[in-house]
């Protein structure tokens, strides 16, 4: 069995300056050891989930998830708040992700691995709210979503030209979630989970 860890980074927002993907590329950056795979989903241009596209065979963009994820010991999340939620995008792709396909396990992309979540956004609270239904739907997928999160308000002003988080705490912080979901992930390797 291998002891190497692969950590999938997916940011709930499709805009190309989305203060979420700063805060997902900044805390799973300069990690030890571990190999890294940002899922852009404004790349991968999921189409809306429907079982009527889903029975005329899986869009091939949709198996790139899938095939991404089942490989990933670990996803952190960053997702923005819409209306006291996360973004539609960000469903969007998780209903496609836990569909069933032949010969992947049940929830293959989700089933037992861990998940970290972080949230920025430019109110006071960075998001808070919406981060709590990602872990409420996360954990009914039957992963392991480990307790320590950060959402960074007023993440408008929070990052540097160079992408970093300005205020060391803050930064401390977003790592912490990403160092706390990878030792999770080790543990549960060195006990064959």
């Amino acid at each position: 069995m291998s002891d190497s860890i692969r950590v999938g980074v997916i940011w709930g927002s499709l805009r190309k300056d989305s203060y979420n993907k700063k805060l997902a590329l900044f805390a799973t950056s300069g990690l030890d050891g571990v190999e890294v795979d940002h899922i852009d989903l404004a790349q991968l241009d999921l189409p809306m989930f429907s079982e009527d596209l889903e029975a005329q065979g899986i869009p091939a963009n949709v198996n790139d998830l899938k095939d991404r994820m089942i490989k990933c010991d670990v996803v952190i999340v960053a997702s923005p708040e819409y209306n006291g939620s996360f973004s539609g995008a960000l469903k969007n792709a998780i209903d496609w992700a836990s569909r069933p396909r032949e010969g992947d396990a049940p929830l293959a992309c989700f089933g037992g691995k861990v998940a970290g979540l972080l949230a920025a956004s430019p109110g006071a609270i960075g998001g808070l709210r919406g981060m709590r239904h990602v872990r409420q739907v996360l954990t009914q997928l039957q992963m392991i979503v480990v307790p320590k999160e950060f959402a960074l308000g007023k993440a408008h002003e929070a990052f540097d030209e160079s992408g970093t988080i300005k205020d060391e705490n803050a930064a401390g912080m977003a790592r912490g979630v990403v160092e706390q979901a990878i030792n999770v992930a080790r543990a549960l390797k060195a006990h064959g989970a």
